[in-house]
Protein backbone atom coordinates (compact mmCIF):
# COMPACT_ATOMS: atom_id res chain seq x y z
CA UNK A 1 0.00 0.00 0.00
CA UNK A 2 1.54 3.35 -1.40
CA UNK A 3 2.09 6.58 0.78
CA UNK A 4 -0.55 8.52 -1.15
CA UNK A 5 -3.42 6.16 0.06
CA UNK A 6 -2.07 6.24 3.49
CA UNK A 7 -2.43 9.87 3.36
CA UNK A 8 -5.47 9.46 1.56
CA UNK A 9 -6.65 7.80 4.96
CA UNK A 10 -5.34 9.91 7.65
CA UNK A 11 -7.11 13.20 5.93
CA UNK A 12 -9.89 11.31 5.39
CA UNK A 13 -10.37 10.40 9.68
CA UNK A 14 -9.55 14.06 10.29
CA UNK A 15 -12.46 15.45 7.91
CA UNK A 16 -14.64 12.36 9.56
CA UNK A 17 -13.93 14.06 12.96
CA UNK A 18 -14.54 17.15 11.84
CA UNK A 19 -17.85 16.43 10.39
CA UNK A 20 -18.45 14.49 13.21
CA UNK A 21 -17.93 17.41 15.30
CA UNK A 22 -19.90 19.98 13.33
CA UNK A 23 -22.53 17.72 13.54
CA UNK A 24 -22.55 16.98 17.57
CA UNK A 25 -22.65 21.13 17.82
CA UNK A 26 -25.32 21.37 14.61
CA UNK A 27 -27.61 18.95 16.70
CA UNK A 28 -26.86 20.68 19.90
CA UNK A 29 -27.25 24.41 19.21
CA UNK A 30 -31.04 23.15 17.25
CA UNK A 31 -32.11 20.78 20.06
CA UNK A 32 -31.71 23.19 22.65
CA UNK A 33 -33.85 25.66 20.77
CA UNK A 34 -36.22 23.46 20.33
CA UNK A 35 -36.26 22.27 23.75
CA UNK A 36 -35.85 25.39 25.58
CA UNK A 37 -39.37 25.78 27.72
CA UNK A 38 -38.80 22.00 28.80
CA UNK A 39 -35.14 22.33 29.47
CA UNK A 40 -35.99 25.35 32.04
CA UNK A 41 -38.84 23.11 33.17
CA UNK A 42 -36.43 20.41 33.90
CA UNK A 43 -34.18 22.56 35.86
CA UNK A 44 -36.79 24.28 38.48
CA UNK A 45 -37.22 20.96 39.72
CA UNK A 46 -33.82 20.54 40.64
CA UNK A 47 -33.79 19.73 44.32
CA UNK A 48 -32.86 17.58 47.78
CA UNK A 49 -33.57 14.50 46.33
CA UNK A 50 -30.48 12.97 44.22
CA UNK A 51 -32.28 10.38 41.90
CA UNK A 52 -34.38 13.76 40.40
CA UNK A 53 -30.76 15.60 40.02
CA UNK A 54 -29.64 12.36 38.23
CA UNK A 55 -32.54 12.41 36.03
CA UNK A 56 -32.40 15.40 35.17
CA UNK A 57 -28.41 15.59 34.22
CA UNK A 58 -29.55 12.17 31.98
CA UNK A 59 -32.50 13.90 30.16
CA UNK A 60 -30.44 17.66 29.45
CA UNK A 61 -27.53 15.85 28.43
CA UNK A 62 -29.45 13.15 26.06
CA UNK A 63 -31.25 16.53 24.73
CA UNK A 64 -28.76 18.38 23.89
CA UNK A 65 -26.23 16.15 23.38
CA UNK A 66 -23.28 17.37 24.80
CA UNK A 67 -21.93 16.31 28.73
CA UNK A 68 -19.41 19.11 28.44
CA UNK A 69 -22.21 21.90 27.82
CA UNK A 70 -23.98 20.13 30.87
CA UNK A 71 -21.20 20.27 33.27
CA UNK A 72 -20.22 23.88 32.57
CA UNK A 73 -23.70 25.10 32.78
CA UNK A 74 -23.90 23.63 36.49
CA UNK A 75 -20.89 25.10 36.89
CA UNK A 76 -22.08 28.37 36.07
CA UNK A 77 -24.94 27.74 38.83
CA UNK A 78 -23.46 26.97 41.23
CA UNK A 79 -20.88 29.74 40.89
CA UNK A 80 -24.44 31.87 40.85
CA UNK A 81 -25.05 30.47 43.86
CA UNK A 82 -28.38 28.84 42.36
CA UNK A 83 -27.40 25.16 43.01
CA UNK A 84 -25.64 23.38 45.99
CA UNK A 85 -22.36 21.35 45.56
CA UNK A 86 -24.70 17.93 46.40
CA UNK A 87 -27.28 19.01 43.78
CA UNK A 88 -24.40 19.85 41.38
CA UNK A 89 -22.56 16.57 41.80
CA UNK A 90 -26.21 14.53 41.12
CA UNK A 91 -26.25 16.09 38.10
CA UNK A 92 -23.28 15.61 36.79
CA UNK A 93 -23.57 12.15 37.46
CA UNK A 94 -26.47 11.77 34.99
CA UNK A 95 -24.75 14.34 32.19
CA UNK A 96 -22.87 11.08 32.15
CA UNK A 97 -25.35 8.78 31.67
CA UNK A 98 -26.93 10.81 29.24
CA UNK A 99 -23.80 11.39 27.00
CA UNK A 100 -23.95 7.15 26.40
CA UNK A 101 -27.04 7.92 24.40
CA UNK A 102 -24.22 9.11 21.01
CA UNK A 103 -22.82 5.74 21.54
CA UNK A 104 -26.14 4.31 20.89
CA UNK A 105 -26.81 6.20 18.03
CA UNK A 106 -23.22 5.67 16.00
CA UNK A 107 -23.84 1.67 17.32
CA UNK A 108 -27.67 1.94 15.50
CA UNK A 109 -26.50 3.14 12.34
CA UNK A 110 -23.64 0.92 12.13
CA UNK A 111 -25.88 -2.54 13.40
CA UNK A 112 -27.95 -4.11 10.60
CA UNK A 113 -26.99 -6.88 7.87
CA UNK A 114 -25.39 -4.10 5.31
CA UNK A 115 -23.49 -1.89 7.35
CA UNK A 116 -22.63 0.58 5.08
CA UNK A 117 -26.19 0.96 3.52
CA UNK A 118 -27.76 1.55 7.16
CA UNK A 119 -25.11 4.62 7.17
CA UNK A 120 -26.31 6.08 3.94
CA UNK A 121 -29.94 5.77 4.87
CA UNK A 122 -28.80 7.76 8.19
CA UNK A 123 -26.56 9.94 5.97
CA UNK A 124 -29.33 11.21 3.60
CA UNK A 125 -30.79 12.94 6.98
CA UNK A 126 -28.25 15.83 6.39
CA UNK A 127 -29.58 16.27 3.22
CA UNK A 128 -33.48 16.33 3.90
CA UNK A 129 -32.74 18.35 7.01
CA UNK A 130 -31.27 21.04 4.59
CA UNK A 131 -34.08 21.04 2.49
CA UNK A 132 -36.16 21.46 5.32
CA UNK A 133 -33.87 24.45 6.68
CA UNK A 134 -33.77 26.05 2.97
CA UNK A 135 -37.57 25.73 2.60
CA UNK A 136 -38.94 25.82 6.18
CA UNK A 137 -41.33 28.97 6.52
CA UNK A 138 -40.74 29.23 10.18
CA UNK A 139 -38.14 29.31 12.79
CA UNK A 140 -39.20 25.64 14.49
CA UNK A 141 -39.41 24.16 10.97
CA UNK A 142 -35.78 25.46 10.50
CA UNK A 143 -34.85 24.40 14.06
CA UNK A 144 -35.63 20.92 13.08
CA UNK A 145 -33.95 20.90 9.92
CA UNK A 146 -30.87 21.44 12.10
CA UNK A 147 -31.70 18.63 14.07
CA UNK A 148 -31.80 16.07 10.86
CA UNK A 149 -28.88 18.03 9.33
CA UNK A 150 -26.60 16.94 12.60
CA UNK A 151 -27.89 13.72 12.67
CA UNK A 152 -27.33 12.95 9.29
CA UNK A 153 -23.73 14.48 9.18
CA UNK A 154 -22.98 12.04 12.73
CA UNK A 155 -23.22 9.44 10.02
CA UNK A 156 -21.28 11.12 7.48
CA UNK A 157 -18.80 11.71 9.57
CA UNK A 158 -18.50 8.37 10.54
CA UNK A 159 -18.55 6.82 7.46
CA UNK A 160 -15.32 8.56 6.99
CA UNK A 161 -13.74 7.86 9.67
CA UNK A 162 -14.95 3.91 9.19
CA UNK A 163 -13.62 4.10 5.75
CA UNK A 164 -9.90 5.05 6.59
CA UNK A 165 -10.44 2.61 9.63
CA UNK A 166 -10.67 -0.03 6.46
CA UNK A 167 -7.48 1.59 4.68
CA UNK A 168 -5.37 1.21 8.18
CA UNK A 169 -6.67 -2.55 8.96
CA UNK A 170 -5.17 -3.68 5.95
CA UNK A 171 -1.93 -1.78 6.98
CA UNK A 172 0.36 -5.34 8.87
CA UNK A 173 2.51 -2.43 10.44
CA UNK A 174 -0.65 -0.57 11.77
CA UNK A 175 -2.75 -3.66 13.59
CA UNK A 176 0.85 -5.03 14.98
CA UNK A 177 1.50 -1.62 16.73
CA UNK A 178 -2.22 -1.56 18.07
CA UNK A 179 -1.96 -5.19 19.25
CA UNK A 180 1.04 -4.26 21.33
CA UNK A 181 -0.79 -1.71 22.77
CA UNK A 182 -3.07 -3.97 25.62
CA UNK A 183 -2.04 -2.45 28.48
CA UNK A 184 -4.86 -1.17 30.32
CA UNK A 185 -3.32 1.58 31.96
CA UNK A 186 -1.94 2.87 28.74
CA UNK A 187 -5.22 2.67 26.97
CA UNK A 188 -6.96 4.67 29.37
CA UNK A 189 -4.32 6.99 28.86
CA UNK A 190 -4.19 7.51 25.26
CA UNK A 191 -8.11 7.64 25.50
CA UNK A 192 -8.00 10.73 27.85
CA UNK A 193 -5.50 12.71 25.87
CA UNK A 194 -7.21 12.39 22.86
CA UNK A 195 -10.70 13.22 24.08
CA UNK A 196 -8.59 16.16 25.99
CA UNK A 197 -7.66 17.06 22.56
CA UNK A 198 -10.62 17.36 21.03
CA UNK A 199 -12.67 17.99 23.86
CA UNK A 200 -15.47 15.79 23.11
CA UNK A 201 -16.04 12.58 24.33
CA UNK A 202 -18.66 11.36 21.53
CA UNK A 203 -15.79 11.31 19.21
CA UNK A 204 -13.45 9.42 21.01
CA UNK A 205 -15.89 6.62 21.68
CA UNK A 206 -17.64 7.02 17.90
CA UNK A 207 -13.36 6.28 16.90
CA UNK A 208 -13.52 3.33 19.42
CA UNK A 209 -16.45 1.71 17.80
CA UNK A 210 -15.02 1.93 14.26
CA UNK A 211 -11.75 0.68 15.40
CA UNK A 212 -13.19 -2.56 16.98
CA UNK A 213 -15.88 -2.84 14.04
CA UNK A 214 -12.79 -2.88 11.45
CA UNK A 215 -10.36 -5.26 13.50
CA UNK A 216 -8.18 -2.50 14.10
CA UNK A 217 -8.23 -3.42 17.96
CA UNK A 218 -9.65 -5.75 19.79
CA UNK A 219 -13.15 -5.40 22.07
CA UNK A 220 -11.27 -4.65 25.42
CA UNK A 221 -8.39 -2.37 24.07
CA UNK A 222 -12.21 -0.50 22.55
CA UNK A 223 -13.48 -0.52 26.03
CA UNK A 224 -10.27 1.01 28.20
CA UNK A 225 -9.97 4.02 25.11
CA UNK A 226 -13.87 4.75 26.06
CA UNK A 227 -12.75 4.89 29.74
CA UNK A 228 -10.18 6.80 28.92
CA UNK A 229 -12.19 9.04 27.42
CA UNK A 230 -14.93 9.78 29.94
CA UNK A 231 -11.26 11.30 32.09
CA UNK A 232 -10.76 13.12 29.19
CA UNK A 233 -14.07 14.76 29.14
CA UNK A 234 -13.53 16.54 32.10
CA UNK A 235 -11.09 19.26 30.60
CA UNK A 236 -13.82 21.23 29.52
CA UNK A 237 -15.27 21.65 33.03
CA UNK A 238 -11.92 21.95 34.13
CA UNK A 239 -11.27 25.15 32.11
CA UNK A 240 -14.52 26.39 33.03
CA UNK A 241 -13.97 25.77 36.86
CA UNK A 242 -10.25 27.67 36.40
CA UNK A 243 -12.23 31.22 35.99
CA UNK A 244 -14.71 31.05 38.67
CA UNK A 245 -15.53 31.46 42.00
CA UNK A 246 -14.06 28.24 44.98
CA UNK A 247 -17.73 26.28 44.30
CA UNK A 248 -17.50 26.17 40.73
CA UNK A 249 -13.75 24.89 40.93
CA UNK A 250 -15.04 22.65 43.44
CA UNK A 251 -17.86 21.21 40.85
CA UNK A 252 -15.41 20.91 38.59
CA UNK A 253 -12.75 18.57 40.74
CA UNK A 254 -15.72 16.80 41.53
CA UNK A 255 -16.45 16.13 37.60
CA UNK A 256 -12.86 14.94 37.55
CA UNK A 257 -12.89 12.61 40.57
CA UNK A 258 -16.50 10.90 40.22
CA UNK A 259 -15.01 9.97 36.29
CA UNK A 260 -11.65 9.16 37.46
CA UNK A 261 -12.78 7.07 40.65
CA UNK A 262 -15.38 5.18 37.96
CA UNK A 263 -12.27 4.46 35.81
CA UNK A 264 -10.25 3.37 39.02
CA UNK A 265 -12.95 0.68 40.27
CA UNK A 266 -13.85 -0.79 36.68
CA UNK A 267 -9.99 -1.34 35.67
CA UNK A 268 -9.50 -3.30 39.47
CA UNK A 269 -12.91 -5.10 38.83
CA UNK A 270 -11.37 -6.06 35.06
CA UNK A 271 -8.02 -6.99 37.01
CA UNK A 272 -10.03 -9.14 39.72
CA UNK A 273 -11.80 -10.75 36.47
CA UNK A 274 -8.90 -11.29 34.76
CA UNK A 275 -7.02 -12.95 38.08
CA UNK A 276 -9.79 -15.24 38.64
CA UNK A 277 -10.59 -16.65 35.85
CA UNK A 278 -6.35 -16.87 34.99
CA UNK A 279 -6.73 -14.49 31.80
CA UNK A 280 -9.19 -16.44 30.17
CA UNK A 281 -12.06 -13.60 30.99
CA UNK A 282 -12.44 -9.82 30.62
CA UNK A 283 -14.45 -7.30 30.18
CA UNK A 284 -14.29 -7.73 26.19
CA UNK A 285 -15.11 -11.65 26.50
CA UNK A 286 -18.24 -10.79 28.77
CA UNK A 287 -19.97 -7.84 26.23
CA UNK A 288 -19.05 -10.37 23.59
CA UNK A 289 -20.81 -13.17 25.14
CA UNK A 290 -24.04 -11.05 26.17
CA UNK A 291 -23.97 -9.71 22.90
CA UNK A 292 -23.06 -12.11 20.06
CA UNK A 293 -21.81 -10.79 16.97
CA UNK A 294 -22.18 -6.82 17.09
CA UNK A 295 -19.16 -5.65 17.97
CA UNK A 296 -20.37 -2.21 18.05
CA UNK A 297 -23.24 -2.79 19.77
CA UNK A 298 -20.70 -4.58 22.62
CA UNK A 299 -18.72 -1.57 22.57
CA UNK A 300 -22.09 1.05 23.23
CA UNK A 301 -23.39 -1.12 25.56
CA UNK A 302 -20.44 -1.43 28.05
CA UNK A 303 -20.14 2.74 27.79
CA UNK A 304 -23.72 2.63 28.87
CA UNK A 305 -23.31 0.39 31.80
CA UNK A 306 -20.55 1.55 32.90
CA UNK A 307 -21.33 4.91 33.59
CA UNK A 308 -24.58 3.75 35.07
CA UNK A 309 -22.91 1.56 37.84
CA UNK A 310 -20.70 4.26 38.23
CA UNK A 311 -23.60 6.28 39.13
CA UNK A 312 -25.21 3.91 40.99
CA UNK A 313 -21.91 3.27 43.05
CA UNK A 314 -20.78 7.29 44.10
CA UNK A 315 -24.69 8.26 44.65
CA UNK A 316 -24.18 7.05 48.15
CA UNK A 317 -21.26 8.36 48.29
CA UNK A 318 -21.85 12.05 46.91
CA UNK A 319 -21.75 13.53 50.82
CA UNK A 320 -18.24 12.09 50.71
CA UNK A 321 -17.15 12.79 47.67
CA UNK A 322 -18.16 16.95 48.52
CA UNK A 323 -16.91 16.71 51.74
CA UNK A 324 -13.65 16.03 49.93
CA UNK A 325 -13.26 18.81 47.36
CA UNK A 326 -14.50 20.93 50.31
CA UNK A 327 -11.30 20.15 52.26
CA UNK A 328 -9.25 20.12 49.10
CA UNK A 329 -10.26 23.90 47.77
CA UNK A 330 -11.06 25.20 51.67
CA UNK A 331 -12.94 28.45 52.64
CA UNK A 332 -10.16 31.64 53.02
CA UNK A 333 -10.79 34.87 53.88
CA UNK A 334 -11.28 36.80 51.25
CA UNK A 335 -10.54 41.11 50.75
CA UNK A 336 -13.62 42.55 50.56
CA UNK A 337 -12.87 44.22 47.43
CA UNK A 338 -15.47 45.54 45.38
CA UNK A 339 -14.97 43.45 42.82
CA UNK A 340 -15.66 40.38 45.39
CA UNK A 341 -18.64 41.69 46.99
CA UNK A 342 -20.44 42.43 44.03
CA UNK A 343 -21.69 39.38 41.96
CA UNK A 344 -24.47 38.65 39.28
CA UNK A 345 -26.70 36.45 41.50
CA UNK A 346 -28.52 34.23 38.38
CA UNK A 347 -26.37 34.68 35.50
CA UNK A 348 -22.59 33.19 35.05
CA UNK A 349 -20.75 33.28 31.80
CA UNK A 350 -20.58 28.79 31.80
CA UNK A 351 -24.73 29.28 31.36
CA UNK A 352 -23.65 30.32 27.79
CA UNK A 353 -22.78 26.70 26.75
CA UNK A 354 -27.02 26.27 27.12
CA UNK A 355 -28.56 29.91 25.63
CA UNK A 356 -32.18 28.51 27.07
CA UNK A 357 -31.00 28.28 30.56
CA UNK A 358 -28.83 31.48 30.11
CA UNK A 359 -32.31 33.47 29.14
CA UNK A 360 -34.50 32.07 32.08
CA UNK A 361 -31.51 33.08 34.41
CA UNK A 362 -31.03 36.30 32.36
CA UNK A 363 -35.10 37.22 33.51
CA UNK A 364 -34.46 36.24 37.00
CA UNK A 365 -31.04 38.56 37.49
CA UNK A 366 -33.11 41.35 35.57
CA UNK A 367 -35.65 41.13 38.65
CA UNK A 368 -33.39 41.11 40.80
CA UNK A 369 -31.55 44.35 39.73
CA UNK A 370 -35.26 45.84 39.34
CA UNK A 371 -35.56 44.82 43.37
CA UNK A 372 -32.10 46.66 44.39
CA UNK A 373 -33.36 49.67 42.36
CA UNK A 374 -36.52 49.85 44.35
CA UNK A 375 -35.10 48.96 47.83
CA UNK A 376 -32.72 52.04 46.79
CA UNK A 377 -35.71 53.95 45.64
CA UNK A 378 -37.37 53.44 49.50
CA UNK A 379 -34.22 53.91 51.46
CA UNK A 380 -34.06 57.14 49.60
CA UNK A 381 -37.89 58.27 50.83
CA UNK A 382 -37.26 57.30 54.21
CA UNK A 383 -34.24 59.67 54.15
CA UNK A 384 -36.08 62.90 52.71
CA UNK A 385 -39.62 62.08 55.12
CA UNK A 386 -37.44 61.97 57.86
CA UNK A 387 -33.78 62.92 57.34
CA UNK A 388 -33.22 59.46 58.51
CA UNK A 389 -29.91 58.25 57.53
CA UNK A 390 -29.56 54.87 58.93
CA UNK A 391 -29.68 53.59 55.58
CA UNK A 392 -27.20 55.36 54.02
CA UNK A 393 -24.31 52.85 53.65
CA UNK A 394 -26.59 50.31 52.24
CA UNK A 395 -27.83 52.75 49.46
CA UNK A 396 -24.44 53.65 48.53
CA UNK A 397 -23.54 49.60 48.03
CA UNK A 398 -26.52 49.24 45.93
CA UNK A 399 -26.04 52.25 44.44
CA UNK A 400 -22.55 50.98 43.44
CA UNK A 401 -24.09 47.21 42.94
CA UNK A 402 -26.66 48.18 40.36
CA UNK A 403 -23.66 50.41 38.60
CA UNK A 404 -21.61 46.60 38.48
CA UNK A 405 -24.71 44.86 37.61
CA UNK A 406 -25.79 47.36 34.45
CA UNK A 407 -22.00 47.35 33.26
CA UNK A 408 -21.95 43.20 33.53
CA UNK A 409 -25.41 42.47 32.78
CA UNK A 410 -25.14 44.33 29.05
CA UNK A 411 -21.87 42.41 28.83
CA UNK A 412 -23.64 39.11 29.47
CA UNK A 413 -26.50 39.48 27.18
CA UNK A 414 -23.91 40.91 23.58
CA UNK A 415 -23.15 37.55 24.20
CA UNK A 416 -25.70 35.92 24.61
CA UNK A 417 -27.96 37.68 22.16
CA UNK A 418 -25.11 36.48 19.06
CA UNK A 419 -25.85 32.98 19.97
CA UNK A 420 -28.36 30.89 18.52
CA UNK A 421 -31.68 31.19 20.44
CA UNK A 422 -35.12 30.28 19.35
CA UNK A 423 -36.78 33.30 18.03
CA UNK A 424 -39.38 33.88 21.23
CA UNK A 425 -35.93 34.15 23.60
CA UNK A 426 -34.28 36.05 20.35
CA UNK A 427 -36.84 38.85 21.18
CA UNK A 428 -36.77 38.79 24.52
CA UNK A 429 -32.66 38.90 25.06
CA UNK A 430 -33.12 42.08 22.49
CA UNK A 431 -35.47 43.90 24.66
CA UNK A 432 -33.53 43.60 27.74
CA UNK A 433 -31.04 46.04 26.51
CA UNK A 434 -33.86 48.85 27.32
CA UNK A 435 -35.04 47.36 30.52
CA UNK A 436 -31.39 46.91 32.27
CA UNK A 437 -30.71 50.63 30.91
CA UNK A 438 -34.53 51.93 32.60
CA UNK A 439 -33.51 50.34 35.89
CA UNK A 440 -30.11 51.43 36.21
CA UNK A 441 -32.21 55.31 35.83
CA UNK A 442 -34.39 53.92 38.63
CA UNK A 443 -31.23 53.96 40.74
CA UNK A 444 -29.95 57.51 39.30
CA UNK A 445 -33.38 59.12 40.18
CA UNK A 446 -33.27 56.89 43.85
CA UNK A 447 -29.64 59.04 43.72
CA UNK A 448 -30.98 62.51 43.37
CA UNK A 449 -33.71 62.06 46.07
CA UNK A 450 -31.03 61.01 48.26
CA UNK A 451 -29.03 64.05 47.36
CA UNK A 452 -31.79 66.52 48.32
CA UNK A 453 -32.20 64.89 51.48
CA UNK A 454 -28.76 66.01 52.19
CA UNK A 455 -29.57 69.35 51.27
CA UNK A 456 -32.52 69.73 53.51
CA UNK A 457 -30.29 68.42 56.09
CA UNK A 458 -27.73 71.12 55.20
CA UNK A 459 -29.82 73.64 55.21
CA UNK A 460 -31.71 72.29 58.56
CA UNK A 461 -35.49 72.34 56.81
CA UNK A 462 -37.87 69.66 56.53
CA UNK A 463 -40.76 68.48 54.98
CA UNK A 464 -44.32 69.51 56.47
CA UNK A 465 -46.62 66.56 57.68
CA UNK A 466 -48.96 66.96 55.18
CA UNK A 467 -46.13 67.17 52.66
CA UNK A 468 -44.54 63.92 54.21
CA UNK A 469 -48.13 62.03 53.94
CA UNK A 470 -48.34 62.90 50.41
CA UNK A 471 -44.79 61.51 49.54
CA UNK A 472 -46.08 58.32 51.50
CA UNK A 473 -49.00 57.81 49.26
CA UNK A 474 -47.29 58.12 46.62
CA UNK A 475 -44.44 55.57 47.43
CA UNK A 476 -47.83 53.36 47.86
CA UNK A 477 -48.52 53.82 44.73
CA UNK A 478 -45.27 53.09 43.38
CA UNK A 479 -44.66 50.04 45.43
CA UNK A 480 -48.58 48.09 44.17
CA UNK A 481 -46.75 49.38 40.21
CA UNK A 482 -43.46 47.66 41.05
CA UNK A 483 -44.98 44.62 42.76
CA UNK A 484 -47.79 44.03 39.60
CA UNK A 485 -44.51 45.46 36.80
CA UNK A 486 -42.38 42.10 38.53
CA UNK A 487 -45.49 39.84 38.15
CA UNK A 488 -46.81 40.77 34.67
CA UNK A 489 -42.71 40.47 33.64
CA UNK A 490 -42.05 36.93 35.82
CA UNK A 491 -44.57 35.19 33.98
CA UNK A 492 -46.30 37.21 30.90
CA UNK A 493 -48.86 38.12 33.30
CA UNK A 494 -51.53 41.08 30.89
CA UNK A 495 -53.89 41.36 33.84
CA UNK A 496 -51.03 42.58 36.02
CA UNK A 497 -49.89 44.41 33.06
CA UNK A 498 -52.95 46.34 32.59
CA UNK A 499 -53.25 46.79 36.53
CA UNK A 500 -49.70 48.30 36.17
CA UNK A 501 -51.02 50.89 34.01
CA UNK A 502 -53.77 52.24 35.72
CA UNK A 503 -52.02 52.51 38.63
CA UNK A 504 -49.24 54.53 36.38
CA UNK A 505 -52.16 57.03 35.85
CA UNK A 506 -52.95 57.61 39.04
CA UNK A 507 -49.65 58.26 40.07
CA UNK A 508 -49.66 61.19 37.41
CA UNK A 509 -52.95 62.39 39.22
CA UNK A 510 -51.19 61.97 42.49
CA UNK A 511 -48.26 63.70 41.07
CA UNK A 512 -50.37 66.73 39.71
CA UNK A 513 -51.91 67.20 42.92
CA UNK A 514 -48.70 67.41 45.39
CA UNK A 515 -47.84 70.25 42.35
CA UNK A 516 -51.07 72.24 43.65
CA UNK A 517 -50.68 71.43 47.15
CA UNK A 518 -47.29 72.34 47.33
CA UNK A 519 -48.48 75.68 46.29
CA UNK A 520 -51.44 76.13 48.36
CA UNK A 521 -48.53 75.59 51.53
CA UNK A 522 -45.94 78.32 49.65
CA UNK A 523 -48.66 80.85 49.50
CA UNK A 524 -49.71 79.80 53.38
CA UNK A 525 -45.85 80.16 54.39
CA UNK A 526 -45.99 76.52 55.16
CA UNK A 527 -42.83 75.58 53.75
CA UNK A 528 -39.85 77.77 52.43
CA UNK A 529 -38.47 78.23 48.64
CA UNK A 530 -35.41 75.68 49.58
CA UNK A 531 -37.91 72.66 50.78
CA UNK A 532 -40.79 73.18 47.63
CA UNK A 533 -37.90 73.15 45.01
CA UNK A 534 -36.54 69.82 46.59
CA UNK A 535 -40.11 68.64 46.85
CA UNK A 536 -41.03 69.60 43.48
CA UNK A 537 -37.98 67.42 42.01
CA UNK A 538 -38.63 63.93 44.60
CA UNK A 539 -42.67 64.12 42.90
CA UNK A 540 -40.83 64.44 39.50
CA UNK A 541 -38.50 61.95 39.81
CA UNK A 542 -40.64 59.40 41.46
CA UNK A 543 -43.11 59.86 38.41
CA UNK A 544 -40.05 59.15 35.92
CA UNK A 545 -39.12 55.91 37.91
CA UNK A 546 -43.13 55.02 37.38
CA UNK A 547 -42.24 55.39 33.95
CA UNK A 548 -39.19 53.35 33.75
CA UNK A 549 -40.79 50.20 35.04
CA UNK A 550 -43.93 50.68 33.13
CA UNK A 551 -41.53 50.84 30.40
CA UNK A 552 -39.83 47.45 32.11
CA UNK A 553 -43.29 46.02 31.79
CA UNK A 554 -43.92 47.23 28.32
CA UNK A 555 -41.31 45.14 26.91
CA UNK A 556 -43.80 42.12 27.50
CA UNK A 557 -45.45 43.42 23.82
CA UNK A 558 -41.98 42.73 22.45
CA UNK A 559 -41.85 39.14 23.01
Amino acid sequence: MNSTIIISAVLSMLAGIGIFLVACSTMSSNLEAVSSSKLRALFRKVSGNKMIGVGIGAVTTAAIQSSGATTVMIIGFVNAGIMTLTQAATVIYGANIGTTITGQIVALGMTGSNRVSTTVIFSAFAGIGALISLFGDRDQIKRWGGIFSGFGMLFVGLSMMSSSMETFSGLEAVKHFLAGINNAIVLVLVGAIFTAIIQSSSVMTSIAITMVVTGLITLDQGIYLTMGSNIGSCVVAMIAGLGSGKNAKRTALIHLLFNVGGVVVFMIIGLFITLVSGGSVDFGIIFEHLFPGVPQIQLAMFHTVFNTLTVLIFLPLTGILVSIVSRMIPDREEKDSEQEAFRLYYVDRNMLKTPPIAVDQLKKEIINMADIAMRNYIYSLEAICHLDFSKQEQFNKNEKELDFINKELVKFVVELSQLPLSEKDHKYVSTTFHTISDLERVGDYAENIMEYADTLKSENEGFSESAVSEIAYMREHIEKLFDAVIKAYAMKDSEALDEAYRIEDEVDRITTRMAENHIIRLNKGICTAIVGSQYMSLASNSERIADHFINMGKMLKEW
